[in-house]
């Protein structure tokens, strides 16, 4: 099972010393986290896409790439790629790219964001939101699969002959994951194509998130790409942990007070109970996770946020050491456990997706002779 955490990149105000990072300062501190999950032992980073303040990770390949030259075994991923204003062409020239460069340890999570205002800014609709998704993202699909692509839809101009570049990486585009907290449609999307289906359960009750992830799994089997236990399910969360979990709710009380996303409303307590964050000891934090499994069945990827809210790094570098020594370990032998042979234990790697695309064509090959 993979492990790892998801950064949204927000640039707020340290509630407890009234200071603000700068964005440079925020953007170097991702950096910094980034490289720290792989030093204990974590296996994904992913970052957010936004274009307004707080945030600053306009550009995920960006920083991804400056990432992967400083990692070797990490997965550099996205926690939303804007399939809706992003030009589906751009995504798979830039998504190609970071491939080659990152050796295959990439892949990427479609999504529609959560800030209304960023349709126009881009050309877009928001009432257009979900055809834009499906429309966008059979093309990308396309783009990295097929060579030379004559395509005409709705919402961009259309391609004549057109070649994206460069190739995806041995032939084979990045394993895509399509994020939705509330939308059955985008379930659907992919189930559709077989591809990952990412839960980012951090706001609402575990029964909405259950019936979006059931349905995925029901139309993953009804395409054929396996049986419902063996859909690609990722899953988010959220934790604050010290040794002592009196201490952990006293230190993160004021930054979930404050936060930029969910500050002001329900109570710190309220919260907890009614989502997956977590704030208390390593152990409290494994016991949640664990639970996971019983709402949502196995899964095979799991994203924590840890440096939200103006936490300041050091304290987001702690966290991290306390999630890869005490956590992880016990989670990764338990889920394991657990977890049935024939269900996949993690998503697949680029080294099986090259393996799957090869066998793929040789089918094909052996049923175009067949068919002369």
């Amino acid at each position: 099972m993979q492990f790892g955490i998801f950064s949204v990149g927000d640039v707020t105000t340290d509630p407890t010393t009234g200071r603000t990072p700068t964005e440079a300062e925020r953007i170097k501190a991702m950096v910094t986290i980034a490289t720290k999950a792989e030093e204990v032992g974590l296996d994904v980073f992913a970052t957010g896409e936004h274009h307004n303040p707080p945030f600053v990770p306009s550009s995920p390949t960006t920083m991804l790439g400056y990432i992967a030259a400083q990692t070797e075994r990490l997965i550099l991923s996205t926690s939303t790629t804007l399939i809706t204003t992003n030009d589906p062409v751009k995504i798979a020239e830039d998504f190609a790219m970071l491939q080659h460069l990152a050796d295959g340890r990439v892949d990427l999570m479609m999504g529609r964001g959560n800030t209304g205002p960023v349709y126009p800014w881009f050309g877009q609709d928001i009432r257009q939101g979900i055809p834009l998704a499906i429309e966008n993202y059979h093309l990308l699909h396309r783009l990295w699969r097929e060579d030379v692509v004559d395509w005409e839809g709705k919402f961009r101009t259309p391609l004549q002959g057109f070649t994206s570049t460069p190739r995806p990486l041995d032939g084979a585009p990045p394993f895509v994951w399509h994020g939705s907290i509330r939308s059955p449609e985008i379930a659907e999307q992919a189930a559709y194509y077989g591809d990952g289906f990412f839960a980012n359960h951090i706001f609402w009750p575990k029964e909405h998130f259950q019936r979006l992830i059931q349905l995925y799994r029901r139309r993953y089997e009804h395409y054929g790409h396996g049986s419902a236990d063996q859909a690609i399910v990722g899953l988010g969360g959220q934790v604050f942990m010290r040794k002592n979990s009196q201490d952990a709710i006293k230190e993160f009380r004021p930054y979930f007070d404050n936060a930029p996303v969910y500050g002001h409303g329900p109570s710190l307590e309220e919260f907890t109970r009614e989502t997956p964050l977590t704030v208390g000891s390593p152990q409290e934090v494994i016991e949640r996770t664990l639970q996971f499994r019983d709402y949502f069945g196995d899964y095979q990827r799991q994203l924590f946020l840890m440096d939200h809210a103006g936490l300041p790094l050091k304290t987001v570098l702690e966290q991290l050491d306390l999630l890869g020594e005490e956590v992880v370990p016990v989670l990764r032998k338990e889920f394991e456990a657990l977890r049935p042979s024939h269900v996949p234990a993690s998503a697949p790697s680029h080294l099986e997706l090259v393996a799957a695309n090869d066998a793929k064509k040789a089918n094909d090959t052996k049923k175009t002779q067949a068919n002369r």
